[in-house]
């Protein structure tokens, strides 16, 4: 999950789009390049995934990568079928985005402007090799390091040792090739304490670079072939994770394409608008929420944005909504209530838009609710994946109970309290990837209210039974957010569990007050 320290920066030709559960940005490798030269400008840490087929595969069975590729602060299209997939999708890329493209294009700009690089991960030959070639080519870049750790699992790595040589060597781009989804896990969980401005995961791009393996001809790479001359090249390795790949992606893109293409077929049955005024949509957009829409009888909360979902959310109508959408977000309200009840169709540019005011939320510190979701979005969410990613309420009412008294725990806070007296909040049960947006927002929000007055904030895990990577980013994210707001965060009476996850990842220094 992203701070909210960490800015969005994405020029976009188009609007984004989602394809089985992954975001996809409109960018060109210009656009890409253009994005992280703010990042870098901006020198606070981001980081970028380029997703492919394999990607996509992945993610559909694995609700922390999805989470992962949701809260990135751009992911670039690297792979033709999925380029393909989002012309069948209504909404065409511009471009393949290739990672083995990008990096060697960032090179020669860090070459001219003096960024400095780092390369972590690969084997210890590959990536001197690597570097020695990279040096040839261009003799002014400023190398900042190379590590290439003992491979291991994830959750017995060194993160602290890695991230402690990375903050020290101070690069600008930080290259990360540990293979997905490891890299993507391994960037997510540290890139808050690497402190690199720009943190990408290169996958094979260190092979390529040492020539330790070759690229496809031009041909081939245009005509989207480079998996196959990758296949010949490794065919005993890659075989089964490509015949897997294109079974699960072929299979599910068709769902896709079948759910997000009806509307497009022919009329919905039952078309909202009415027949004196055909031509001329319905509103799509209130912030709050329309009177003669939501009989209520109490003024909205002003807290609370409210925004309604149009009959068809689908590429023409995000073009025209999306800007409003956005710049709602940057309002002072806790949370966004979406009434999703009218929507009769929704396309994966519709989707994508979902996608990314949840991300931007959630950047934020903010809680979005999808209220009444019709079946076409319900249908959708689910076959992608997507339902946990999202909260969802029944009803307005419902919505707004979510996000003005949600259900992670908020101790009430006395005006009278002295300034010594830290604010508790209590953990328990599994802190997972799968549980971390609301744990992040209570947290959060109880920082928030200690900034006023500068109270120190102690979270208790004694009653924690399990934790995973995720988990254990968020204590980091959270400690990093803290001592930005200048908020002392201590974490307590942590549980053999606790422990034994922390000193596995080598962060026990999380416990210390």
């Amino acid at each position: 999950m992203n701070t909210t320290e960490a800015a969005a920066f994405t020029p976009r030709s188009g609007p984004s789009l989602s394809i089985l559960g992954v975001p996809l940005d409109n960018v060109t490798t210009d656009q890409a390049l253009e994005t992280i030269s703010a990042m870098i400008t901006s020198r606070k840490p981001h980081y970028i995934a380029t997703a492919n087929v394999d990607f996509t595969a992945l993610a559909l069975n694995d609700e922390e990568l999805r989470r992962i590729l949701l809260d990135a602060h751009m992911v670039v299209c690297d792979g033709m079928p999925l380029v393909w997939a989002s012309r069948w999708l209504g909404n065409a890329l511009p471009e393949r985005v290739a990672g083995s493209d990008l990096v060697p294009k960032l090179l020669a700009i860090a070459e001219q402007k003096g960024w400095s690089v780092y390369f972590l991960g690969g084997q210890k030959e590959v990536a001197l090799k690597a570097i020695e070639k990279v040096q040839e080519r261009h003799p002014g870049l400023k190398i900042a390091g190379v590590m290439s750790p003992p491979f291991k699992p994830l959750h017995e790595m060194d993160h602290a040792g890695i991230c402690a040589d990375i903050r020290q060597a101070d690069p600008d781009l930080l290259f990360v090739s540990f293979g997905c989804p490891k890299q993507e896990k391994w960037i997510a969980m540290n890139y808050l304490r690497a402190g690199a401005p720009v943190s990408i995961g290169v996958g094979a791009t260190i092979d390529f670079l040492a020539g330790h393996m070759k690229r496809a001809p031009r041909w081939m790479q245009m005509t989207g072939l480079e998996w196959l001359y990758r296949l010949l090249q490794e065919p005993r390795r890659l075989f089964k994770r490509y015949a897997t790949d294109f079974v699960v992606f072929g299979f599910t893109i068709m769902k896709q394409w079948w759910l997000t293409s009806g509307g497009r077929r022919s009329t919905p049955a039952a078309p909202l608008p009415s027949a004196s005024a055909p031509s001329v949509p319905e509103p799509s957009i209130a912030v709050p929420a329309r009177p003669e829409e939501i009989q209520t009888p109490a003024e909205p909360p002003s807290n609370v944005a409210e925004l309604c979902c149009p009959v068809r959310l689908d590429a023409a109508e995000v073009r025209v909504i999306e800007g409003v959408w956005m710049n709602t977000l940057e309002g002072p309200e806790q949370g966004i209530i979406i009434d999703c009840s009218g929507t009769q169709f929704i396309d994966s540019t519709g989707l994508g838009l979902l996608m990314r005011v949840q991300k931007r939320c959630r950047q934020a510190g903010k809680r979005l609710v999808l209220s009444a979701c019709s079946q076409a979005v319900l249908k959708l969410l689910q076959m992608t994946r997507l339902s946990s990613l999202f909260g969802q309420a029944d009803g307005r009412e419902e919505a707004l109970g979510k996000i003005l008294k949600p259900e992670e725990p908020v101790p009430a806070f006395a005006p009278s309290r002295p300034k010594t007296v830290p604010l508790h909040l209590s953990w328990s049960g599994a802190v997972t990837s799968k549980g971390v947006d609301g744990l992040w927002r209570g947290a959060v929000g109880i920082i928030q209210n200690a900034a006023d007055a500068r109270n120190p904030v102690v979270i208790d895990l004694k009653d924690v039974q399990m934790m995973d990577s995720g988990g254990l980013g968020l204590m980091a994210r959270l400690k990093d957010h803290a001592s930005s707001q200048h908020i002392h965060l201590r974490f307590t009476n942590a549980s053999p569990v606790v422990h034994e996850s922390l000193r596995h990842e080598h962060m026990e220094h999380l416990l210390a007050s």
